[in-house]
């Protein structure tokens, strides 16, 4: 069950519980905000004004200079391509194979990503990997593509693409400067660390993440450039949403059966961040334990309360976001799920 801590208390957090049988086995305490462009709370659960690194999440934010220095149009870039600048994919053939393609389009080889390499996410392609005797190279980290988008930036720029990983290349300073548009925030003392891809990576608080991905959402007082930028990527997601994450993943399923009416994405612990342009709102949230299930159901929980899942939507999430539980042999052992009760 998924509720408010305190009945009718906007300030307490939500709560996923984990269900087995006839008891709750754990649960997950999860902070959410919802907001519209200006910042303007709509609905909010527990702390969100405390630091939260983003991660993974902001991708679709982080991709915005690639389009507005014009270098997503210099080197052609289609919306698969676009699309795969804002993912964490799962290393499956057509992620690999459109990254190895865009850096040879480039004259860039795999060596020229500063992202590290690890196995695919998905399983099936892991073991088609293990079976040929191959290792991962760096196309297949799911970062990739995103790293692809900033080796195309600083090639446009005219600038060395060696090193755009650290926070002073000018590729993560525009970044940073994006960044700061969007969330209303001089970002220069806030915490910082290091991504799994070795990017900076920035805490921000929840409700100015939301504001900022609410921005994403409803461009319109953010000049023509940046409007079209941002509808851009939006576009590009919607059209091409197995690039985003890939095979079983909710990001994919998602941004394919919402048409455009949400743009999401997830990021590492349990970190989830939605744009509804429709509704001109934006959505953050954080699992408290870093888990990205318990992130799953709540911001299924919050698109239902905000009356943006359709019958479509149900059917292509409801097995991420109302989730059963089953064992080894495929018996079904508990749920995690948003009760009607919790939802008025």
């Amino acid at each position: 069950m998924i509720k408010q801590l305190a009945k009718n208390s906007t300030d307490a957090p939500l709560i996923v519980d984990v269900w087995r049988g006839d008891m709750v086995e754990s649960q997950h305490i999860i902070n959410a905000v919802v907001t519209d462009a200006d910042g303007k709370i709509v609905h909010k659960w527990g702390e969100i004004e405390s630091p939260v690194y983003l991660r993974s999440a902001i991708k679709p934010v982080q991709a915005l200079p690639l389009v507005e220095t014009g270098a997503a149009d210099a080197f052609n870039l289609s919306d698969t391509e676009l699309s795969l600048a804002c993912a964490s994919h799962t290393g499956e053939s057509i992620h690999v194979n459109a990254v190895t393609k865009w850096l040879q389009r480039m004259g860039l080889g795999l060596n020229d990503l500063e992202c590290g390499s690890h196995w695919p996410t998905y399983r099936p392609a892991e073991r088609a990997l293990a079976a040929l005797g191959q290792q991962p190279t760096t196309a297949h980290n799911n970062c990739s593509g995103k790293h692809c988008g900033f080796l195309t930036t600083a090639l446009h720029m005219g600038e060395d693409p060696k090193g755009y990983i650290q926070l002073e290349h000018a590729v993560q300073q525009r970044i940073v400067k994006v960044l700061e548009d969007f969330t209303d925030l001089d970002l220069t003392r806030a915490p910082t660390g290091i991504d799994g891809c070795s990017i900076p990576t920035i805490a921000i608080p929840l409700h100015n993440s939301a504001m900022a991905i609410a921005r994403f959402a409803d461009p319109s007082k953010l000049g023509a450039e940046r409007a079209n930028a941002c509808r851009r990527i939006q576009k590009a997601i919607s059209v091409a949403p197995e690039m985003i994450a890939g095979s079983d993943r909710l990001c994919t399923a998602l941004n394919k059966s919402a048409n455009g009416s949400v743009i999401a994405k997830v990021g590492a612990e349990g970190v989830y961040l939605a744009a509804l342009p429709d509704l001109g709102y934006g959505i953050a949230l954080k699992t408290q334990d870093g888990t990205v299930r318990g992130a799953e159901v709540a911001v299924g929980f919050i698109l239902d309360k905000l009356g943006a899942m359709t019958a479509e939507m149900h059917r292509e999430m409801d097995a991420y976001v109302t989730p059963v539980l089953t064992n080894w042999n495929k018996i079904e052992v508990g749920r995690l799920a948003a009760e009607k009760s919790v939802l008025e």
